[in-house]
């Protein structure tokens, strides 16, 4: 079975404290210490946070000075929501094929017995 980053992205965003990182970071590029002063962690504990969303491709740092700021990597939402389109895409498939059953179905139920006959028959013909 193909990897997807997409699903080491779900599983790194599983983490209630890297979740409310990535919602920090939404509004704007931040050091570790300031998201470490908005969080009930320790500032090394938001360190080894970081590196997990930075390993999945949700975060990216550049150094400014002697700190490094944090923002989001905007490929990563991306690459998640490609992963997460697959199963939507599927479902509204599926969803578009039960509804033309079931209209399939309504349309047998009303119709006179000969047509129910014949699409009993061939149900591909109704």
């Amino acid at each position: 079975m193909e990897t997807y980053r997409g699903a080491h992205q779900l599983d790194a965003l599983g983490d209630p404290t890297r979740r409310a990182i990535v919602e920090l970071l939404a509004t704007g590029p931040s050091p570790v210490g300031r998201l470490a002063d908005r969080l009930p962690v320790s500032r090394p504990a938001v360190s080894q946070h970081l590196r997990v969303l930075r390993d999945a491709g949700l975060v990216s740092s550049d150094a400014v000075g002697t700190r490094r700021l944090y923002r989001l990597d905007p490929r990563g939402p991306a690459e998640l929501r490609a992963y997460l389109d697959r199963f939507w895409t599927t479902a509204l498939a599926s969803f578009a094929e039960a509804v033309a059953i079931d209209a399939a179905r309504d349309h047998l139920s009303t119709a006179d017995p000969a047509t129910r006959d014949a699409a009993a028959t061939n149900p591909r013909r109704t």
